[in-house]
């Protein structure tokens, strides 16, 4: 890949947020927070970014560039759970601030929470770039924020009550009542940042078409249109 085309950079300082933002995920969600009444995961926080980013792939690389990353990133999230397993069989030294049974505990669940994410994250995905195109062939170019928001709802349900399913739920580490509870609250959180990230959308999708250039960046958009129309 080329990264003096700006087209190709601007792939990447995407891929980058998306990539970073789905293992900040994986690392921070074993840890729950109270906000007011609600307990949930403190993971809520940078997968929202995740989900924004998708929006912003599938209007300018299409689903073949969305599905690229969502492998990529699948397979870093396998390689990133394999070396923290080798790392919690590893004994701790003596002299070692964190003991084995402390680091067990963090990387362990951490580990639990990335076998439940590889999977959400996938289906996820799924969803999400086919919610996008539903909208975006029915639409056309209008209603930016009616396929980003869209997508990003159903996907965030789907992936919000599997990952906690598979993480506390199915473990026992949680009551059923406490799941719905726990799943309902993330996804009430994770909507409300959906709605709140609208604005933000506008702004890269302007950002963006100021460093292509207007018509390159429609010109991209069209290609990806048409691409991705072909892939259906």
């Amino acid at each position: 890949m080329n990264f003096n085309n700006r087209k190709d950079l601007v792939y990447l300082i995407l891929a980058g947020f998306f990539i970073t933002n789905a293992l900040l995920g994986e690392i921070l969600g074993g840890k729950l927070i109270q906000v007011g009444p609600y307990v949930m995961s403190i993971g809520v926080i940078p997968w929202p970014i995740v989900f924004l980013t998708t929006d912003i792939l599938n209007e300018y690389y299409g689903k073949k560039g969305v599905r690229r990353l969502t492998y990529l990133t699948v397979f870093l999230l396998t390689f990133a759970l394999g070396v923290m397993y080798l790392a919690v069989q590893v004994p701790t030294a003596a002299e070692s601030p964190v003991n084995d049974a402390a680091f067990r505990m963090v990387i362990g669940q951490a580990s639990l929470i990335t076998i439940a994410s590889i999977i959400a994250f996938a289906i996820s995905q799924i969803l999400d770039v086919v919610v996008f195109w539903l909208f975006r062939n029915r639409t056309g170019s209008r209603f930016l924020w009616l396929r980003s928001t869209g997508s990003t709802i159903v996907s965030q349900l789907v992936d919000t009550f599997v990952i906690i399913g598979i993480a506390f739920w199915l473990p026992g580490k949680i009551s059923t009542s406490k799941y719905l509870e726990l799943s309902l609250t993330n996804y009430s959180y994770k909507l409300l940042i959906a709605i709140g990230l609208t604005p933000f959308i506008y702004l890269i999708h302007n950002a963006i078409h100021r460093y292509l250039g207007n018509t390159a960046a429609e010109e991209q958009i069209e290609e990806a249109a048409v691409a991705s129309h072909q892939s259906s």
